[in-house]
Formats: C-alpha cells, structure tokens, sequence
C-alpha cells in the first residue's frame, strides 16, 4: 500500500506533503513531495490521506487497563480488551503494568501476560511492585511491598515466561541496588520510582545500570533547590528516560514543559492508565479524595496535550510516545519510528489531532478504508 499525500512525522521532522510505501508488515520507504513514480508497483493499493498526519503506532511503557478492563487480572481476556482498547487510540505496543499485590496474584497476572506476549502488540510485563518504599507507596497498597529480593524477582521473572521488561525499585531500600544490578544482568531495564531516594542514591542506581525513572515527580520526594532528589538526578543524568504522565492532573503543565527541556530526546510518555480509560478525563483517586490512583489517560490524548497544551513541536511529542520509549525497551531498530524498515505501526491523525485509523503490522485496524481511493 502506498500512503500519499500526507504529513509525515519522522525522527528528523515532519515531511509536508509526505509519503509510505508499506510492504508486508513493515515499511518499505518514506520521502518527501509526491510519491515519484515506480515507488508502488502496479496494482498496489494506494491511498491519498489529504493532509492527515501520519506519527509511528504508539508506545506505551506503563499502563495498567483501560475501556473499562483492568490488566491486574489472571484471566487473559480481560488483558486482551485492554489491549484493544488503547489500540483503538493509537497504541500499537505496550508493556503491561503489574502493581503490588499479594504475590500469588501477580505471579498469576504475569502467567497471562506471558500468554500474551508477542501478539496483538503486548511486549511483555512491567513489574511496578512490589518492591517499593512504603513512604512513597502511592496506590500501592503498604501490605503488599516487599524488600527488594534477588529470588522473589525471579519467581516473579519464571511466571512471566522471562518476559519482564521493566521492574520499578526504590533503590534506598536494604537490597535495593543489588537487585537492580540483577535486573539489568536479566536483560530487563531497571527503573527507579516509588521512592524516597536523595540524589546521590539516585544517582548511584543510575550509575549502576538504571535507565528509567517511574512517571517523574509523582511518587518521589519533592524536588529542593538544595536536595533535587531522584527527579533532579534523573534530569541531570544523560543516560536516564523520565516516564511523563501528560494529563494535566499529575503534573502542571509548566513542570512537564520543564521536564522536556531539561531532558530532550529523553522523555517518554506514558499514560499509567487504569480500567477508568475511556469512560472519564477525570485521573482515578483513593477513598482519601486526594492520592491519585493512576489515570484515565490515552496515549492520543496524551500526544495532542502536548502539542496543544505544552506548545511542543508535534515531532517531539511523537518521539515521546513512541521513538523515545522503544529505544528504552531496546527496540528502537523494529518499532516507534516512521523509517524505512521497521514496523508498519502508524497511526493517523486528523488537523484537531483525534485519531482517525490505526495501522499495526501493515494492517489497518480501525478505519483505513477511509482512505482508500
């Protein structure tokens, strides 16, 4: 299929007017202007998109359900229509986010993830939990954390048919360090968050092989002047993603436009959504009125706040939400980027910005047909 007449936004800027030739599952090329003659062969499929933009599928780091499903669930359906549902905004490939619970119930959430992995754009699980600082245990409830322990990570690391792909430690913890190391030697990336770490542990646990900070700012302690604690150290250090709720409720705005001008190319959008996706704008909270419980986010509307409410460029925010979070997971040379070679995953979006169709693998999955001519 060839895609014409587009806005394509690629990692090295938007190409107005744009154009795809997608082969199988992957893209076969990208240039700018009018496709030249002899980029499609004859009787290739070819859609003109009038000006639509075209970004790479989406990117998601940290999400926990959405549409109403929750993905902290043994039963493999209920992750499937999660799943679906954030692709339905865009997000053609996620991690799965497991948080803190008694640890028979994750390790029977992590055995359905596992029967996910590799299909429908499910990359494998992230462990948020449970090992975790009390202090900064957020919706996490305080029964369920554990120290930090090599053995129970593995147990947890088996169940998931060795597909954990990011474990979230507060690395003050007694063991804390030791098991980061050992996320890392896994082959997993080691994340720092839900804690109370000061700068200079932060840094240590970076300087050790973490790579990620868990949403940046939310579950920390505050950013000081003379103590910047784990958000100051992640922005300062050059090999550190911040992870960035972009929903207006977890940060101010001013903060996230902070974040990605102390941190260019190294932001990473994530939505942190719970099962409430989909049905509220309104960020999900506890009993107490006040302790946000994840979000109700989609990685759309995520990408359009950045543009509309941040004032960035809609180059930067794409790289947030796909090209920056799939180098983390080290696939940056299969997914999250509109190149030549890689995964046809494109989503397409109208001038307001709302997703119009999805394409994953090649093959639309909501409303291509619109475009075809």
């Amino acid at each position: 299929m060839l895609l014409a007449d587009a806005r394509v936004v690629t990692p090295d800027g938007v190409l107005d007017p744009g154009w795809i030739l997608v082969e199988g599952d992957r893209i076969g090329g990208v240039g700018s202007g009018a496709a030249p003659d002899g980029a499609a062969p004859d009787g290739m499929a070819r859609a003109s998109l009038h000006g639509r933009h075209i970004l790479p599928g989406f990117v998601d780091l940290h999400v926990h359900g959405g549409g109403g499903h929750s993905m902290q669930s043994a039963d493999a359906d209920q992750i499937r229509a999660a799943v679906a549902f954030h692709r339905s905004h865009g997000t053609t490939s996620l991690v799965v986010s497991v948080m803190s619970a008694p640890l028979d119930e994750m390790l029977a959430t992590l055995r359905s993830v596992a029967e996910l992995t590799g299909d429908g754009g499910v990359l494998g699980a992230h462990l948020e939990g449970p090992f975790l600082n009390p202090l900064r245990a957020g919706a996490h409830d305080p029964r369920d954390l554990l120290a930090p322990d090599v053995a129970t990570f593995e147990r947890l690391r088996a169940a998931s048919g060795e597909g954990v792909r990011v474990v979230t430690v507060a690395p003050e913890l007694p063991g804390g360090l030791d098991l980061l190391a050992r996320v890392v030697a896994s082959g997993a990336v080691g994340a720092v968050g839900h804690s109370d770490a000061d700068h200079d542990t932060a840094t240590a646990a970076f300087d050790a092989g973490a790579t990620l900070v868990t949403h940046l700012f939310n579950g920390m302690r505050p950013w000081q002047h003379r103590e910047p604690g784990l958000a100051g150290a992640a922005l300062a250090h050059p090999s550190v993603t911040c992870e960035l709720i972009n929903d207006g409720v977890h940060l101010h705005d001013a903060v996230a436009r902070i974040a990605f001008a102390a941190a260019p190319g190294r932001v990473a959008l994530v939505t942190d959504a719970t099962g409430a996706a989909g049905s509220t704008d309104e960020a999900p909270r506890l009993a107490d009125g006040l302790t946000l419980a994840g979000s109700a986010l989609t990685m759309d509307r995520a990408v359009r706040r950045a543009v509309r409410e941040l004032g960035l460029p809609i180059a930067i925010a794409a790289a947030a939400a796909a090209t920056v979070p799939a180098r983390v997971l080290g696939l940056g040379d299969r997914i999250g980027s509109v190149r030549a070679g890689l995964a046809a995953d494109l989503v397409v979006l109208d001038d307001r910005l709302d997703v119009e169709a999805v394409m994953a693998a090649g093959r639309w999955i909501t409303s291509g047909r619109l475009f075809h001519t």
